[in-house]
């Protein structure tokens, strides 16, 4: 069966992303429009979902995973 569906794919942004710590790169993608509302305000947990945390952490604070781990190890 053909639908008339149309996939629309908004541009990607790959974003070279290094840990302030530990000095790791990471290479993360994200669609344009979406690093654009997160730098305007829109929490990146509500318009990025389909980064893992670790990814989010590292675009807000510049720190990695595992370096986060670290960190906060003690507040358990």
């Amino acid at each position: 069966m053909i639908t008339d569906e149309v996939f629309v794919t908004e541009p990607m942004q790959e974003i070279v992303a290094t840990c302030v710590r530990c000095g790791d790169v990471t290479l993360i993608n994200a669609v344009v429009s979406d690093l654009i509302k997160w730098k305007n305000g829109e929490l990146i947990q509500n318009v990025m979902p389909y980064l893992n945390e670790d990814e989010r952490e590292l675009l807000i604070s510049g720190t990695c995973g595992k370096c986060f781990e670290k960190i906060f190890s003690d507040w358990d």
